[in-house]
């Protein structure tokens, strides 16, 4: 079965760039290619069932297993050594990363206490679209009794687009609600 968001982007939103920006083939019309969902753990040096939590958690967010990032160098400062696990990532792709998106949008985002909508200048100049939560509890597969630890976690869609300006009209479509 295809994704809700998919099929809006195969029907509604490709026309609407190709009028926008008057593209003349179909193939310049920007696409999201993943979905980036990552989690830091600074407490996890201490307590590894914290990061086991969180990697359960993004697992569940998710629909896919999440993969644990471990720590490039050393920081003696922080008592941190090459090697050691800090933290968990996922990335999504195809069909998963479209209902992953839909839910974001549409259930978990409304969720946000006082939410006037997200910042448009969070662009890397390339269309690619970085989002930081506070907490993983806007989520609906979260169940409040069983978190360990309250995280927040960076969501990181990369596109196509050449442009921030092709992103942001690209992700404006799919219906991210950006604040004026």
């Amino acid at each position: 079965m295809i994704p809700r968001l998919k099929e809006k982007y195969l029907k509604e939103i490709i026309p609407a760039m190709m009028k926008e920006c008057a593209y003349k083939n179909i193939m310049e019309v920007p696409k999201v290619q993943k979905v980036v969902l990552n989690v830091g753990i600074g407490e996890a040096i201490q307590n590894i069932k914290l990061l086991d939590a969180a990697q359960k958690e993004l697992s569940f967010i998710t629909g896919q297993k999440a993969v644990v990032t471990k720590a490039k160098k050393s920081i003696a400062s922080f008592k941190l050594r090459k090697g050691m696990p800090i933290g968990c990532k996922v990335t999504l792709r195809g069909n998963r990363m479209y209902e992953f998106l839909d839910r974001l949008i549409s259930i978990a985002l409304p969720r946000i206490r006082d939410f006037k909508g997200v910042s448009g200048k969070s662009f890397d100049g390339k269309g690619n679209y970085a989002l930081g939560l506070k907490e993983q509890f806007i989520f609906p597969e979260i169940d409040y009794d069983k978190v360990e630890m309250v995280h927040g976690l960076d969501v990181i869609i990369c596109t196509t687009a050449e442009t921030d300006k092709e992103g942001n009209a690209l992700l404006r479509y799919f219906g991210i609600p950006f604040r004026n």
